[in-house]
């Protein structure tokens, strides 16, 4: 009788340790689900808390580049450094800005700059100090017309106006808009709209009566200043199918100008 009572003590035991370790075994860690990546072309790994979670971080900008539509800014608040990216807008080193909460990117990878940032806060505007331009949508809007401009259309007389020695009109521009890209033109006409201060730059919006619709408003940035109405001599360099994103592009577009008002 000891030998099969033995054996039912031994099985009793067995049967416990395995309920045992049953019951007490842990499910294993579910890792959490990467967050999408900004549609850029850029990678990056999941989201993590970060400096600036539930906050907004205020301080100098000590390093600025643009990637694509982004523009990259790192910020030193006087205890520490961030990097944080945002529509592209216009900022330079030493400005003090606003950093909002975003979300945070660990070793997140552009392949624009060839970069690996180990963490960065993507937001969706960052107010420079004393600026009040609105991110980059509001600010191509405005100055592609849809937006506020500096002075209300008004009904231009352009007729007389003569052709730049040496240039050419608004149509021709356009319509030879392959070859001359990347070459300075000059061209006169009316300034039919001006808009100052977008991007940092001046817009104008350039006709002389040649051309018809899309191909009769030539578009040209400048630091110059001028008004609607005047008559101007631009000279600048042809940039085609310039895209700002947010569906705005420029067939054809004089970049940073020399503007003389006749």
């Amino acid at each position: 009788m000891k030998r099969p009572l033995l054996s039912i003590i031994v099985g009793i035991a067995a049967m416990a340790s395995v309920t045992y370790a049953t019951d007490t075994k842990q499910p294993a860690a579910q890792a959490p689900a990467p967050a999408a990546a900004p549609s850029h072309g850029h990678s990056g790994d999941s989201t993590v808390p970060g400096s600036n979670a539930g906050t907004s971080t205020t301080g100098k900008v000590v390093e600025t580049m643009n990637a694509g539509t982004y523009t990259y800014v790192q910020v030193d608040d006087g205890s520490k450094k961030i990097w944080a990216a945002a529509p592209l807008f216009q900022v330079a080193v030493g400005d003090v800005v606003v950093v909002p909460e975003g979300a945070p990117m660990r070793n997140f990878e552009s392949k624009t700059l060839g970069r690996t940032f180990d963490l960065v806060y993507f937001v969706e505007a960052i107010q420079v100090a004393g600026s009040h331009t609105g991110t980059v949508k509001d600010q191509v809007a405005k100055a592609h017309g849809t937006g506020t401009t500096t002075a209300p259309a008004v009904a231009l007389d352009l007729s007389n106006i003569a052709k730049a020695a040496g240039g050419h009109t608004v149509a021709e521009v356009f319509a030879n808009k392959t070859a001359l890209a990347g070459k300075e033109v000059a061209v006169r006409g009316k300034v039919a709209k001006f808009t100052s201060s977008v991007m940092g730059k001046n817009w104008i919006h350039l006709k002389d009566g040649t051309g018809s619709a899309g191909s009769n408003d030539l578009t040209v940035t400048t630091g110059a200043e001028a008004a609607v109405g005047n008559t101007v001599l631009v000279r600048g360099k042809v940039s085609t199918d310039k895209d700002f994103g947010f569906g705005y592009k420029y067939d054809v577009l004089i970049e940073d100008a020399a503007v003389a008002v006749e």
